[in-house]
């Protein structure tokens, strides 16, 4: 495969790093946006700079890229401080300025139309504990449903810290069941396929263990 630019968001966490390591190692030229460089993925290059609040080093960082990839988060906080609604217009606007067209967007199972899918004890704790963390990804993602991005939207099931499988099952509609969790490295080998990947352009698709 030809070396391609990719930017990561969120890679410092432990999707993103995942990710950016699964990145690098397929030769792709790969750009993290971090607000402590110190924190940030060997091999890459690094941008320094707040998403929301840093419209210059998100447009270094944008500029030039064939992709971008978000596995912005919260960690285990159960405050969202906004990180999703404000980040994404932002995020979407500077893809459109620079003609970026591809967004492969990590978000979680329940949110939106997966959470038909998403079984009775799980929707019990995103209607409670995780209210704000969702309300969040639900309003950031308006900004994707509504551009003209070639975008996918991820929605993976619980995830783990488990090595890598390279086995799991995916689809717009999954049936699941009790607290379904996959590892965050299978994640990481899914969200880095889309890129070349064109089955799910302007489509949510759910992840989970087989």
């Amino acid at each position: 495969m030809a070396s391609r630019n990719l930017l990561v968001l969120g890679a410092t966490g432990g999707t993103g790093r995942s990710l950016v390591e699964q990145a690098v190692a397929a030769g792709f030229g790969v750009t993290v946006l971090v607000r402590n460089p110190d924190k940030s993925p060997s091999g890459v290059r690094v941008v320094t700079g707040d998403l929301v609040d840093d419209s210059a080093a998100l447009h270094a960082a944008v500029a030039g890229q064939d992709a971008v990839i978000s596995t912005l988060g919260v960690g285990q906080s159960f405050k969202s401080g906004h990180l999703i609604s404000q980040s994404v217009p932002a995020l979407v606007a500077a893809m459109r300025q620079h003609r970026v067209h591809r967004l492969v967007f990590t978000s979680a199972f329940g949110v939106g139309p997966t959470r038909q899918d998403t079984p009775l004890l799980p929707r019990l704790f995103i209607a409670t504990l995780l209210r704000d963390i969702y309300k969040d990804k639900q309003a950031g993602e308006q900004a994707i449903l509504t551009s003209d991005l070639d975008w996918t939207i991820v929605y993976p099931v619980g995830l783990t810290n488990e090595p890598r499988t390279g086995r799991y099952r995916v689809g717009e509609h999954l049936s699941l069941r009790g607290f379904p969790r996959i590892s965050r490295g299978d994640v990481a080998e899914f969200l880095l396929r889309q890129v070349e990947d064109r089955s799910y352009i302007r489509k949510g698709v759910l992840i989970a263990p087989q």
